[in-house]
């Protein structure tokens, strides 16, 4: 990874081909750019994250969780997620929609991921270890480094690894892999 796709991997965003054409002390001008475009556009989200994980303490789940899924966008969840204890995260991973659970998880980071799986109530962490490893299987690979051994196990159960050594001798999550099948 070059100098410029690390300092836009924050974006999750391929980096334009058009932009590997520019001298380095143009993509760097672009780079400050587009921070301080995203700065000003986002400032203040922090907060309202904060305000509205306040605010949903003192609102039953039941009211919650179907605006959450109709009104707010994964994102958003997300960003307010990050804003609340593990354990009112945990409480409405319990109860949110698998599908959009899942959307929701790729904008946490990893090892709140891992925190809220490992608190989520059996059935739900399963069903949700499940769907990702069918629908997002790096995804789960990167929340895996962070797991509990209890959790870890569950998806070792549930995960089908490459049958021969050369299919990941060079996989980014070569480690953790190495761990599942340890397990299995």
């Amino acid at each position: 990874m070059n100098e410029l796709e690390h300092a836009l991997k924050w974006t999750k965003q391929p980096v334009p081909d058009v932009l590997h054409e520019l001298h380095p002390t143009q993509q760097k001008k672009v780079i400050a750019y587009i921070e301080n475009l995203v700065n000003s556009k986002t400032d203040g989200l922090e907060e309202l994250y904060q305000a509205i994980s306040m605010i949903v303490k003192y609102i039953p789940h039941f009211v919650v969780i179907p605006l959450m899924v109709e009104h707010i966008k994964p994102q958003i969840a997300a960003g307010v997620c990050k804003k609340m204890s593990v354990d009112q995260a945990t409480g409405y991973a319990n109860d949110l929609p698998l599908e959009y659970f899942s959307e929701v998880s790729r904008h946490i980071e990893n090892q709140l991921m891992a925190d809220i799986l490992g608190r989520m109530k059996k059935h739900r962490a399963e069903k949700f270890i499940h769907y990702e490893l069918q629908h997002h299987l790096l995804h789960m690979l990167d929340i895996a480094e962070h797991l509990d051994e209890k959790t870890l196990e569950t998806v070792a159960k549930l995960v089908t690894l490459p049958e021969h050594e050369d299919d990941f001798v060079n996989h980014p999550h070569k480690e953790i892999i190495e761990r599942l099948r340890g397990m299995q």
